[in-house]
């Protein structure tokens, strides 16, 4: 009998009689879950998590580096080299990004400990868009798997783009919200 068959034939044996207390308009709980969803669901789940265990790692060392950052370059340093949003600094901020090699995790905490330190929206943006986009790092392995003319040609589009959206969401937020 297929399964849906058997699923009528079950629900119509057991209509009037839900001992359970489930509402009665279909809704079932955790137990009505089919084993093999159950299975995924569960793989799933621990996946996840080992991913978590794994990136903890990664994350803490990233915060030990930005706490020495933070202690070694004192506030007026970064606001001198990142606080203008209007030049250099967001063409440094973006190639320090580019050789960036850490989890964009890592960078977004960077971001945020050189805005609250005086660096401008646009220089953390370039920072961080390029971060991501960017990989100069990789640029070896890239060029290996795609050839060294795309490699070449699709960092420089991200680095510039990453410029570009520095200087777009900084303007656009200087529009719309009135900020510095």
């Amino acid at each position: 009998m297929p399964r849906r068959a058997r699923q009528a034939d079950s629900a119509r044996a057991d209509a009037g009689n839900d001992d359970r207390g489930a509402p009665e308009s279909g809704a079932g709980s955790i137990g009505d879950v089919e084993p093999a969803v159950r299975g995924r669901i569960g793989r799933a789940l621990n996946a996840s998590a080992r991913s978590m265990l794994d990136a903890l790692p990664i994350v803490a060392g990233m915060l030990l580096l930005t706490s020495l950052l933070v202690a070694l370059l004192p506030g007026e340093v970064i606001s001198r080299l990142f606080g203008h949003g209007g030049g250099l600094d967001v063409w440094i901020a973006a190639a320090l990004g580019s050789v960036a090699a850490c989890s964009p995790i890592a960078g977004y905490v960077l971001g945020g400990e050189l805005l609250a330190r005086g660096a401008s929206l646009a220089a953390v943006t370039g920072l961080l868009v390029s971060w991501v986009t960017v990989g100069i790092v990789q640029l070896p392995a890239e060029a290996l798997l795609f050839g060294w003319r795309f490699a070449l040609l699709r960092n420089a589009v991200s680095f510039l783009l990453a410029i570009a959206v520095a200087y777009l969401a900084a303007g656009f937020l200087q529009m719309v919200a009135g900020a510095p």
